[in-house]
């Protein structure tokens, strides 16, 4: 019998290995900038053509690189950051694999013009699919030009997976902006289809950052420093006052490397705890400074996974100096950080909400906030009596990973008596009786789901209801957002959005849609343009389900909100008529029930 195990070419190797390493063309942004801040260079400029599907191109003015240098650095595993293993325990560079241009290389057409300060001529590489095409001396500046065109030309299967241009160039746009952040000293540019999106002169950290998100953060962030024996923390947060449910930034970076850190991240949010909304978020930029040999980076080919020796300790600093910064510059006393008594849910004292949650709708007796909006009709009546036979013939709904159904399963001795007494509690629960026991209902959960189901609709039938705005207001947007801003204009058209382009990242807003009375437009527009974005903007679908889910959240009901009666009937009417009222869009609970038997065990 014949031998059956074999060595894999060189080629067939390479790709296997740019599977981890190049994912989509802002994997090769992020490489190729990375070995060029290795390279000391000053100045970097990175072109982006088709999201980068057609061409990735980045210039620096780094040592560059000789003839045998230029051409060994497409092996695998050649590199000049480490020479042994030892080096993996105190690396100062971004670098450190070898992996990155041979995983390019092997899955695109990639051509290089090098050259360094001491030769009088560069060299000229071309090289495709892992092949050397052509090698031969050329003038050309002193560091380094890499061109990376045709991402996956002989990966096909891979290629015909990559999002539409706007998404990647979202992404190519994210890995820039992380890169930026760490290099204030450094400048960078950024065209995209031959049009500059960035211009980042050499700048202090803060103006980076500024320069980075637009101007309006600055009255947003506070200063963090602090220097310990562990580690230096340095970087700012933004002030409660700032937090939202979408569109924040948010960043960690060791030793210059950007991170991704959920345990720090849970550090940063405890020292919020009590001061900002449930379910809210704050902008931060942390800049992390350790031992080299304290940290481990080789965890994973993109390395934004990082290990540290000791993570709880450095968790603890962080919470405190977080904490500490809150406390001077926002006067909140430390003490009341780890005051057990404050209430997470807000609740209403001589008209007021606690905790600088903004202050609810006030409810009036002949206004039903309840009442459908989204297409300016009145309100529909239901026929409570007789609601089971809403649901006789309705069939399950098929779900797929794109639109998933989360159907409720509730007996239907579960459902509640509409016209039973019921009460509110905490401003924030319905409860009321049921056969099977106590039913607590989320009330701004609820009103979610209803709401959701009128804007669906609306949608769906590409109904335009826009009222005009008295005064127009402007209303900025990032790089980022004007990305998915473009795909997603029709179906802001289509729910009552005017918008008028103004040049440079500006629009007048001119209409909104009606039935929006007191919510803040330009925070609106924020947050559906997140939704977009991390949904996936270029299906019509899916951008319907993130603008309905958001401005269903933006627009319900809040915690806190005293309802009369009737309001609660003819919210609980609402709810009971949706194909699924257990569960809001995004697979939350709107109500539990708890079982008599529950009850009466606790009285035994």
């Amino acid at each position: 019998m014949e031998d059956i195990i074999q060595l894999l070419p060189d080629s067939v190797a390479n790709q296997i290995a740019a599977g981890e390493v190049v994912q989509r063309p802002a994997s090769i942004v992020k490489e190729l900038m990375e070995n060029s801040l290795d390279a000391d260079a000053k100045h970097i400029q990175v072109l982006v053509v088709d999201g980068g599907r057609t061409c990735v191109q980045v210039i620096d003015d780094g040592k560059g690189m000789s003839e045998t240098d230029a051409r060994m650095a497409f092996e695998r595993h050649a590199t000049s950051k480490i020479r042994c293993a030892s080096d993996l325990f105190g690396l100062t560079t971004m670098g450190f694999r070898g992996e990155a241009l041979a995983s390019i290389a092997a899955v695109a057409q990639v051509e290089l013009k090098t050259r360094r300060n001491e030769d009088e001529l560069g060299t000229f590489l071309r090289i495709a699919g892992s092949k050397v095409e052509c090698q031969e001396p050329t003038a050309c500046p002193v560091g380094s030009n890499f061109s990376v065109n045709n991402l996956f030309f002989n990966v096909p299967a891979r290629r015909k997976f990559l999002k539409s241009n706007q998404t990647e160039m979202s992404n190519v746009v994210a890995d820039f902006e992380r890169i930026v952040l760490t290099h204030p000293e450094c400048d960078f540019s950024l065209y995209n289809n031959g049009v500059e999106m960035y211009r980042l002169p050499e700048a202090s950290v803060r103006q980076r950052i500024l320069d980075v998100f637009g101007k309006k953060l600055n009255a947003e962030l506070l200063p963090l420093e602090v220097e310990t024996s562990l580690v230096t923390i340095s970087g700012y947060v933004g002030n409660p006052e700032s937090s939202k449910k979408r569109g924040v930034h948010q960043f960690f970076f060791v030793n210059g490397r950007y991170m991704r850190h959920p345990y720090f991240h849970s550090a940063v949010m405890h020292a919020y705890e009590n001061l900002i909304p449930v379910g809210d978020h704050v902008s931060y930029f942390i800049y992390l400074s350790v031992g080299p040999s304290s940290i481990d980076v080789n965890v994973h080919p993109t390395k934004t996974e990082i290990k540290f020796d000791n993570e709880q300790a450095v968790w603890q600093v962080l919470a405190a100096t977080v904490k500490e910064s809150l406390g001077r510059y926002v006067g909140v006393p430390t003490i009341e950080f780890d005051n057990e008594e404050k209430p997470f849910i807000p609740v209403i004292e001589t008209g007021k909400l606690k905790y600088n949650i903004p202050q609810p709708k006030p409810v009036k007796t002949d206004y039903n906030p309840f009442k459908p909006t989204a297409d300016g009709n009145s309100q529909a009546s239901h026929n409570v009596a007789g609601w089971e036979t809403l649901y006789a013939d309705v069939e399950k709904p098929s779900s797929t990973p794109d639109n998933p159904v989360l159907w409720d399963e509730t007996p239907v001795s579960l459902m509640p008596v509409i016209n039973a007494p019921k009460f509110q509690y905490k401003g924030r629960y319905i409860v009321m009786p049921v056969t099977e026991g106590i039913m607590v209902i989320d009330q701004h959960r609820a009103h979610i789901s209803v709401l959701y189901q009128q804007y669906m609709e609306s949608l769906s039938q590409q109904q335009r209801v826009s009222q005009g705005m008295l005064f127009p207001e402007v209303i900025q947007f990032d790089r980022q957002e004007l990305i998915v801003l473009e795909d997603i204009m029709h179906e802001l058209e289509y729910i009552g959005f005017e918008l008028t382009n103004l040049g440079g990242g500006s629009y007048s807003i001119n209409g909104i849609p009606s039935g929006l009375d007191g919510v803040n437009p330009m925070t609106l527009l924020h947050d559906l343009i997140a939704a977009a974005k991390e949904t996936g903007c270029n299906i019509q679908e899916k951008v319907h389900h993130a603008i309905a889910f958001t401005m269903a959240r933006t627009t319900a009901i809040v915690y806190g909100q005293v309802l009369s009666d009737d309001e609660m009937r003819v919210l609980l009417e609402q709810l009971f008529t949706l194909p699924s009222p257990k569960y809001t869009p995004n697979g939350q609970h709107v109500y539990n029930v708890i079982a008599n038997a529950d009850i009466d065990k606790n009285f035994k």
